[in-house]
């Protein structure tokens, strides 16, 4: 599957650090308080008394892609390079949420790029997928926005990625199907223009890596 995604539309998934929240923490417990209320549990009770302010501290955590930006992401580790030949950072595991029912998404991403000049620090890469997936998702959102983001940086000669995720939303509640995947792709450039080097990257990520 693929979709795309203006750069633009980037630029507004990305809240400034120095942004502040519309509500304070305290109303967020609130919140969580009557959401425990609603269930019919008594949030006064000794294993629930701090639960509204763990929940808080764990959606802050999981939806902390909203606060960074790329270029603080990066740190200037994008490094000038006489390199044309792909290059794959493949499973890197994935934890997201659904925006439909805030439940996890569980998956691996592969990325490959074929560089023009530019390069990218490797661990950079991973760190992308990881600013995007802590934000409330949709699979086909987060795998253009992972595309984007490298075509936008590096200008190469192709952008490929693909993610595999179970959905819990899936799995947990509604059709309840455990084992279900879900998987995505966007390809920008020579990977969406040459049948060969799309073949190249799917069968690289077929392939069990040589060390485990």
């Amino acid at each position: 599957m693929t979709l795309s995604i203006s750069p633009d539309d980037i630029c507004k998934q990305t809240i400034s650090t120095e942004a502040k929240s519309p509500v304070s923490e305290a109303e967020m417990q609130q919140a969580v308080r009557t959401l425990l209320l609603g269930m019919g549990e008594d949030p006064d009770r000794e294993g629930l008394r701090d639960t509204p302010k763990r929940v808080v501290k764990a959606l802050k955590f999981l939806t902390s892609g909203y606060h960074q930006s790329l270029d603080e992401l990066l740190n200037g580790a994008v490094f000038h390079e006489d390199a044309n030949e792909m290059v794959l950072v493949r499973d890197i595991d994935l934890f997201s949420s659904c925006e439909h029912h805030i439940l996890p998404i569980l998956g691996r991403a592969h990325v490959a790029y074929i560089p023009d000049g530019k390069v990218i620090g490797l661990s950079k890469v991973a760190r992308i997928c990881e600013m995007y997936a802590r934000r409330l998702q949709v699979q086909e959102r987060l795998t253009a926005q992972i595309a984007e983001a490298l075509q936008g940086l590096l200008q190469p000669q192709g952008v490929a990625v693909v993610v595999e995720a179970t959905h819990m939303c899936m799995v947990m509640r509604g059709v309840q199907k455990p084992g279900s995947w879900t998987v995505t792709s966007a390809m920008k450039g020579a990977f969406a223009n040459d049948a060969r080097t799309r073949q190249e990257f799917m069968s690289l990520i077929r392939h069990a890596p040589a060390f485990h």
